[in-house]
């Protein structure tokens, strides 16, 4: 069922036209990234998606419910490590549930212990955000859009900071929450592999402005459950190699 919808939508700043009219549907509790080159206008779009922008065009409905501005029904992780410093970790996963008023403190508490638990860092509750690695506070980060209740995550490059290992350990961990908590995704990404290893499906976008090239159902090809024997397949290779050449052929366009 079509969970998030982009009807005609459209972005324009000044002169210069960003989006061009494009429509989507995204079903609730699958993971989608946006993929297309730098620069291209899909953080635009899902920056529109999460209420920050405004379409000049068409509209973003939230389960039938046009989207009018920010709300904790979606939360936005972002590439820069978005903690609070002075904060420790469970007093910034307990921050996202600032606004929640049909939850008692000891609810409270079960969620931030669970979120812990989940992102693996009951061991680091009481640390502050410098205490931490940057991967770890991507996680965090995430678990506080969580325990915010958000049904949906939208996520701009979160891992584009990050060493190769540990971005790597964090799109299996990724995965894994999302099949767990049963959330819908929205992952920017101009990492063709990242893509392909994360995605149920990948929207692929143009050069300037964005218009949809291609909507690839990766699940079909790479299965539902991903480990990182699947970067291994010979179905990976392949995919990523057909994402990789249109997008080679999408940038000389423009060159």
């Amino acid at each position: 069922m079509d969970y998030l919808t982009f009807e005609k939508v459209t972005k324009r700043f000044g002169d210069v036209s960003v989006v061009s009219e494009s429509s989507l549907a995204i079903a609730r509790n699958s993971l989608v990234v946006f993929l297309g080159p730098s620069g291209c206008g899909k953080t635009t779009l899902m920056r529109m998606a999460g209420g920050l922008d405004t379409p000049t065009t068409g509209t973003i409905r939230l389960g039938g419910e046009a989207i009018a501005g920010p709300d904790r029904r979606r939360g936005m992780v972002f590439q820069s490590y978005s903690s609070f410093p002075w904060l420790t970790v469970e007093g910034n996963i307990a921050f996202g549930m600032r606004y929640r008023d049909d939850l008692h403190a000891h609810q409270r508490a079960e969620r931030v212990a669970h979120y812990l638990k989940l992102i693996g860092l009951e061991d680091f509750s009481k640390s502050f955000p410098n205490r931490i690695s940057g991967g770890m506070r991507q996680r965090v980060a995430i678990a506080r859009s969580l325990a915010a209740g958000s049904d949906v995550l939208l996520m701009d490059e979160p891992f584009g900071a990050l060493d190769a290992l540990t971005r790597e350990r964090l799109q299996v961990e990724l995965r894994q929450i999302q099949a767990e908590e049963k959330k819908t995704i929205i992952f920017v990404t101009h990492d063709v592999e990242e893509a392909v290893f994360l995605a149920d499906r990948i929207i692929l976008f143009s050069a300037r402005p964005a218009r949809v090239i291609k909507d690839i159902i990766v699940t079909k090809i790479l299965g539902a459950t991903r480990t990182l024997a699947a970067r291994e397949s010979q179905e990976f290779f392949k995919l990523r190699n057909e994402v990789l050449h249109l997008i080679r052929k999408e940038a000389e366009t423009v060159r």
